[in-house]
């Protein structure tokens, strides 16, 4: 790609970014993790206490990469058919025709994916993993470009099954989206809720500049310092008294093209420190496992992303 084309693809990117922070107001570090996930070819799993504006960010994505865009609203009863579709039998024409489910769309918002049982949840890690899902010995892809935003109620534990780490591990990036500061708040009472923008909102970009994009993410330069300086972060992860769980290679990969998705939204071809720095604990937290020995006033929630922070002023910065 060309200086030229990479400018202007980047000028895109910055276009969508814009468009997304009119609507989600106040949360620009989470609008910009969402665009580092959806660059970065990852998945993106969302904490927060119900009407943070979580629906409204996977809304607004769709809307403005011109994408299809499906909710599934998660509970106990669902079944893994309920996601990804299901054979039926056709009279008519004597054999069996493939329903596809909601899956089968570009942005996928799983709503409150830790409300159904694991069997559900796990009809999800093919269609992430691999881009495609498997039905009676039979594979299908899925549209491209392909995105779950799945999210979670952290403070309602009843009736709920917790994800497991295998699952986790499949999300590029856990982010907390908390509640807007005062300003914010009063912006979106000024808008309605917001509504009014979200409906307001025109498609920036289509299917195939993301397409675009992902690849040019892909050209980003790492250099070997910072290739050196993620896995010493990770090899400290697995190596440390505090954490029962390290960061998987999946991880350290994760970590590598988020850090590139980064580069790629400030308008740069490559990476620096600071494109690795602020993205440990969204990429990595989810990933670890804290031991009983790390005793903190903190949150559980939060003990993971007090070691990670730790770990990170811990190791040198490569100039």
């Amino acid at each position: 790609m060309s200086p030229e084309t990479a400018i202007a693809v980047s000028n895109k990117a910055a276009e969508l970014e814009k468009a997304l922070r009119r609507v989600i107001r106040g949360k620009d570090d989470v609008v910009r993790l969402a665009l580092v996930s959806i660059f970065a070819r990852g998945h993106l799993l969302i904490e927060g206490v119900p009407g943070v504006g979580k629906t409204t960010l996977g809304q607004a994505l769709a809307r403005a990469i011109d994408c299809t865009f499906q909710r599934v609203q998660f509970t106990s009863d669902m079944l893994p058919s309920d996601v990804l579709g299901i054979s039926v039998y056709s009279a008519a024409d004597q054999k069996f025709e493939f329903k596809r489910g909601p899956v089968f769309t570009n942005v996928l918002l799983a709503d409150e994916i830790n409300r159904t049982t694991p069997k559900t949840q796990s009809s999800l890690l093919e269609a992430m993993n691999e881009g495609q899902v498997t039905v009676d010995a039979r594979s299908y892809e899925l549209p491209q470009p392909f995105l779950v935003i799945a999210t979670q109620n952290p403070v309602e534990h009843h009736g709920t099954y917790p994800l497991p780490e295998s699952q986790l591990d499949r999300f590029l990036m856990r982010v907390r989206m908390g509640y807007p500061d005062a300003q914010a708040e009063r912006q979106i009472l000024r808008s309605e809720a917001g509504v009014a923008h979200l409906d307001s909102l025109h498609p920036v970009l289509t299917g195939a500049d993301v397409l675009e994009m992902q690849q040019a993410v892909k050209n980003i330069r790492v250099d070997d310092s910072l290739v050196n300086y993620a896995l010493e972060i990770v090899r400290r992860t697995r190596e440390s008294e505090f954490l029962s769980l390290g960061v998987s290679p999946r991880g350290s990969q994760a970590l590598y093209r988020a850090a590139q998705a980064m580069a790629f939204l400030e308008g740069r071809t490559f990476c620096t420190p600071e494109d690795f720095k602020p993205l440990v604990v969204p990429v990595f937290a989810h990933r670890v496992v804290v031991n009983n020995l790390y005793a903190s006033t903190l949150k559980k929630s939060e003990q993971s992303d007090q070691v990670l922070k730790e770990i990170v002023e811990n190791v040198a910065v490569p100039v």
